[in-house]
């Protein structure tokens, strides 16, 4: 992987998180996963990070992407790439066209589901050389059994599989900086209240 994850070097890439899709995650909370891939939008806003966004197919089931997330990032949301039905995002070419703009060599993935959106752009950027952390309860897939299948590879590949409140600790650094201060009160309202709701429900 590349040099540690930071504000400056990194960028977001939100994979499919549509409101059709979502309800496709059984090995997670679907609930948790949206709230942790809210989450990771508001972190991107705080540190002005840039974020790439991707839907597939959303006149179809799939659906429009999460409203929280178009809300929070409007100028992503409205940029994002709409693809036909591509499985691979980073084989189709103006989602990669986009990552590559950003100029980051780190990127934070989460998609839905893990096993099909997520999988196959993760392993392809790490083998291209980026770091790649995928955020695992910002994800999720239809089974246990395809979940863990996709992590599997996803580390022989490279990716670091990581979860949302590690991912904000590592990017805070220092928590007594002005942007810490932000990204550890949103773990505290978001983050932690999303995984104890996650858990109760689960």
């Amino acid at each position: 992987m590349s040099a540690q994850f930071t504000a400056e070097n990194t960028a977001l890439l939100l994979i499919d998180h549509q409101v059709g899709t979502m309800q496709l995650i059984k090995n997670i909370d679907k609930e948790l996963a949206a709230k942790q891939s809210i989450a990771l939008a508001k972190m991107a806003k705080i540190l002005n990070m840039p974020v790439v966004i991707t839907s597939s197919q959303e006149d179809r089931a799939q659906g429009p992407i999460l409203p929280e997330i178009a809300q929070i990032l409007p100028e992503a949301h409205e940029a994002r790439i709409k693809r036909p039905g591509v499985v691979n995002a980073w084989a189709y070419p103006d989602f990669k066209k986009a990552v590559l703009a950003t100029g980051k060599k780190n990127l934070i993935m989460a998609g839905v589901t893990t096993d099909v959106c997520l999988i196959f752009p993760a392993i392809d950027a790490a083998k291209e050389g980026f770091g790649v952390q995928a955020v695992m309860d910002a994800s999720g897939s239809p089974s246990d059994l395809s979940e863990e299948f996709s992590r599997q590879r996803m580390r022989d590949a490279g990716v670091v599989l990581t979860a949302t409140n590690t991912l904000m600790a590592e990017i805070a650094q220092d928590w007594s900086t002005p942007t810490g201060q932000q990204l550890i009160t949103l773990l505290f309202t978001d983050v932690f209240p999303a995984l104890g709701a996650g858990i109760t429900q689960g």
